[in-house]
């Protein structure tokens, strides 16, 4: 298979076991500043995956709470492929941090009321939430916490 700029198009869907949390990849910026990515996994691929009204709402639940654990998270971004979200941190390469980090973000969604920005003000889709979907997304998680460090079952 030719080799695709896009590190995801280059990992085998078919070899991974969801849940995980692997480090997709890095980059450098020009003063030594690393900006890791890691993929962290919700849905096996191909054979299940988040609804939408859950996925934005566990999206917004996490990007609010995971810098309440985090202090230089960039950028957390739900997967097209509704199987996950990227998690953009900078200089952390401490996968067992990064775990830790998420299951308290996860645990953040498990004892909330109600979806942050929920509404037409500060969100571009209000009308399409579901709190206690994101919540069983999180309870789902998160009873696979011991097998996040393992991609390939």
């Amino acid at each position: 298979m030719k080799k695709m700029n896009v590190e995801s198009f280059n990992l085998d869907h078919t070899k991974v076991a969801a849940p995980y949390i692997r480090l997709a990849s890095t980059s450098e910026g020009e003063h030594g500043d690393v900006i890791y990515k890691y993929d962290i996994r919700f849905c096996q691929p191909n054979k299940e995956h988040m609804d939408m009204p859950a996925l934005h709402s566990i999206e917004h639940l996490m990007a609010e709470n995971i810098r309440n654990h985090h202090d230089r998270v960039v950028d957390l971004s739900p997967m097209g492929c509704q199987t996950g979200f990227y998690l953009s941190v900078l200089n952390d390469n401490d996968q067992d941090g990064i775990e830790n980090v998420m299951e308290k973000t996860l645990n953040d969604v498990l004892e909330a009321t109600e979806v942050p920005a929920c509404n037409e003000v500060q969100c571009g889709w209000a009308a399409s939430h579901s709190l206690e979907g994101a919540k069983e997304i999180a309870r789902k998680m998160l009873e696979g916490r011991n097998e996040w460090s393992v991609v390939f079952r």
